[in-house]
């Protein structure tokens, strides 16, 4: 009976040690991440599991990403996605609905600067996914609306993609009809253009 309840002991402790091990990856993006358009189980975030699972990298993807959310939509659900989830990195894939709306960088880089503080006061490693705007909206507006990016990983020393779109966006084949959001054929680009910043961190 005592060795049964040693054993019984053990065999859960192991299992939470397994548990504490493998950590979590919350994305936090628009629509983008959420796969619009697209089965989820054909978006970037599913084949990151399914890569995950190929190196051999024990961890949980929980896919917060919602269409046509903005940095303030992010910022103001994070604490609670934080507190939940624990996760040991965060991917913040956000920026492009601002741009499209026109908002200033400048507010733009306010809220991804909190979001970056409230998963780092957590414990969790950060990877900033950068954007960039087509160039109708004004030479100097899509200059500063993509440095926000570059300056928020130089100041907070969190890793970056410049442009998480490289060789996705504007690329015949690579987008939907509408021209903004990525097709099934882009998705293994996408988790490309990342893989190389997030491996390290996990």
């Amino acid at each position: 009976m005592r060795k049964g309840l040693m054993r019984g002991c053990l065999v859960a402790f192991l299992l939470l040690a397994q548990q504490a091990v493998a950590g979590t990856v919350l994305v936090v993006g628009d629509s983008i991440s959420a796969a619009l358009g697209l089965d989820t189980s054909q978006g970037w975030v599913a084949l990151l599991e399914q890569r995950l699972r190929k190196e051999g990298l024990e961890r949980k993807v929980v896919n917060a990403s919602i269409s046509g959310d903005t940095s303030a939509g992010g910022l103001a659900r994070l604490p609670a996605l934080l507190g939940e989830h624990r996760p040991e990195v965060v991917i913040l894939e956000l920026g492009g609905n601002d741009g499209l709306r026109g908002q200033p960088p400048a507010q733009l880089q306010q809220n991804l600067a909190s979001m970056i503080d409230d998963a780092q006061k957590q414990g969790a490693r950060v990877l900033l996914l950068g954007m960039r705007l087509p160039p109708n909206y004004g030479a100097r507006y899509t200059r500063d609306f993509a440095q926000v990016y570059q300056t928020l990983a130089d100041g907070k020393n969190v890793a970056l993609v410049p442009f998480f779109l490289d060789g996705v966006g504007g690329v015949p084949g690579m987008m939907q009809a509408d021209g903004i959001h990525p097709a099934a054929t882009a998705q293994a680009k996408l988790l490309d253009n990342l893989w190389p910043t997030l491996k390290p961190l996990l």
